[in-house]
């Protein structure tokens, strides 16, 4: 069912594209009433606009707290116009239809985020009419469209244009906006109060909301369906933003690793580039530059690498194009800020993968942020500060007889900034920070140190390795002094402590205590 709206309410705060919308309204022969600023604002563009106040004869009040909430206005919006006993109540009262409403809300979201908001300035900017008459006529779509936010203006004018009038499917997608909106909108008020009751950092209650951007062709396998989502107003660097300039459509499991990738790399401030296979790290590098780090990252564990994901820190250029580019390589996906021209022709032309190959533009880098990280439960949800920040090393001890020389310092620094990103129990070695051997997610950590060390193959001589957390024994020291590794660096704290130090100091291992753990489970 088309309606032709024969008069309109607006009452808005974001002004944006207004007076073009209303102008345009008035143009159809759409009778408008206002409010307040709203009405100045249109009779100062030039639009016909009648008084909410008149028409009511209840003048605006107590600074417009009050203006709209009035039986005049709630019953022409939630009259029912196919039934008898609605519009003889509307005869008998002298109320008017109205078929669009057109409101926007106070911006509480923007005021609290304000610095030095105060209460009273959160508190004023909580809007109680513009809710109300969003989920009335919300409520009422059969016979009222409403309209919410100014992205919306071109899709009524183009409807009243080629239907001579609003259609019914508009009006439901309209309003289903509408309750999301108001939804959306009293979980922020929500969240500020309970901040405001019980004090600290976790609220008592958490409110999500997600856009999807787009379904998948299904999830991690074919029987299961997915989805991508993204936070509203999107904005900063990450998988969900990032733009795809090339490749086939991303599956549910390259998400996953372009986000592992990408983790990685922002992490560090030299040219950077991790690899991912299966969510894990098999390659890693820094180097001074971003082709350098490359080739030493897919050097890691060139098997492993083979239908890999990378995430790169810098713009990939034409030199890092051609180490890609190199026979017997096959890329799923490479995520980084940019793409310089000849490196994308190259990427897209060269390899044999070129038709397949996704490359995602994300833009620059900042260094990680303290942010939360979320792990669903089933009916439930883990909320934790993320372990995304450098460690401070000040804190770190050498806690052996033997002190890590100059030279393996920048080494034991990588290996730690590498483990945090290993699913536990983790174990990595590096040399000439790159990773040359990773044992993830094992049940027993000897078991992850003996992985590693296999994967390393003669590189493990003259490596470092980093653990994620302690040594429960001294066995893990014993296989990596047999397999040649000059330093160890780990958190410490197991009640073994000082059997793992001893192991250490028998085989001339210098050792760091870091203090902190960085499991990831």
């Amino acid at each position: 069912m088309v309606i032709k709206p024969q008069r309109a309410l607006i009452s808005v705060s974001d002004k944006t594209g207004l007076a073009e919308f209303a102008q345009q309204l008035h143009k159809l022969g759409i009778e408008i009433f206002s409010t307040g600023g709203t009405r100045l604002f249109l009779e100062q563009a030039g639009v016909p606009v009648k008084d909410v106040a008149a028409y009511t004869g209840f003048p605006e009040m107590m600074e417009g707290r009050v203006k709209t909430l009035h039986p005049r206005i709630f019953g022409g919006i939630l009259a029912r116009r196919d039934r008898p006993e609605d519009l003889q109540s509307m005869e008998e009262h002298g109320i008017l239809a109205f078929d669009l409403v057109v409101v926007n809300l106070y911006p509480f979201r923007k005021t609290i985020e304000r610095p030095g908001c105060t209460e009273a300035d959160a508190i004023e900017n909580i809007d109680i009419g513009g809710p109300s008459l969003v989920r009335a006529a919300a409520k009422n779509h059969a016979f009222v469209a409403v309209v919410t936010q100014p992205a919306q203006y071109a899709e009524i004018l183009s409807d009243l244009q080629a239907h001579d009038g609003i259609t019914l499917e508009l009006r439901r997608r309209l309003a289903a906006e509408a309750f999301a909106h108001t939804a959306e909108y009293d979980q922020a008020i929500a969240t500020w109060f309970a901040k405001q009751v019980e004090p600290g950092v976790f609220p008592p209650r958490l409110f999500f909301r997600y856009d999807r951007i787009s379904t998948l062709r299904y999830g991690e396998n074919p029987h299961q369906q997915a989805a991508v989502y993204a936070v509203p107003e999107a904005k900063g660097p990450s998988v969900v933003t990032a733009r795809q300039l090339h490749g086939k459509e991303l599956s549910y499991n390259n998400l996953l690793d372009l986000e592992s990738a990408l983790e990685i790399v922002r992490h560090f401030e030299e040219p950077a580039t991790s690899v991912i296979k299966h969510n894990n790290p098999c390659g890693a590098a820094v180097a001074d530059s971003l082709a350098e780090a490359t080739r030493k990252a897919l050097a890691g564990d060139p098997v492993s690498a083979f239908g890999s994901v990378l995430g790169m820190n810098r713009v990939v250029d034409r030199a890092t194009a051609e180490v890609l580019c190199e026979p017997g390589l096959f890329i799923e996906a490479i995520i980084a800020p940019a793409f310089d021209r000849e490196a994308l022709d190259m990427l897209t032309t060269v390899p044999k993968w070129k038709k397949n190959v996704r490359l995602m533009e994300v833009g620059e880098l900042p260094r990680p942020a303290p942010c939360w990280s979320y792990r669903p439960l089933q009916e439930g949800l883990l909320v934790q500060d993320a372990d995304n920040l450098p460690d401070d090393e000040t804190e770190w001890k050498v806690v052996t007889q033997v002190q890590p020389d100059d030279a393996l310092l920048p080494e034991l620094r990588f290996a730690w900034a590498m483990v945090r990103f290993v699913k536990s129990n983790a174990i990595v070695l590096a040399k000439d920070q790159m990773l040359v051997g990773v044992g993830a997610g094992q049940m027993s950590r000897v078991d992850s140190v003996e992985i590693a060390i296999r994967k390393a193959g003669d590189r493990a001589a003259g490596s470092v390795l980093a653990s994620d957390a302690f040594f429960p024994f001294p066995d893990s020291i014993e296989h990596a002094a047999r397999a040649g590794i000059r330093a160890i660096i780990q958190p410490g704290g197991s009640v073994r402590d000082e059997e793992v130090i001893a192991a250490c100091n028998q085989h001339g291992i210098p050792m760091i205590f870091t203090g902190r753990r960085h499991f990831r489970h």
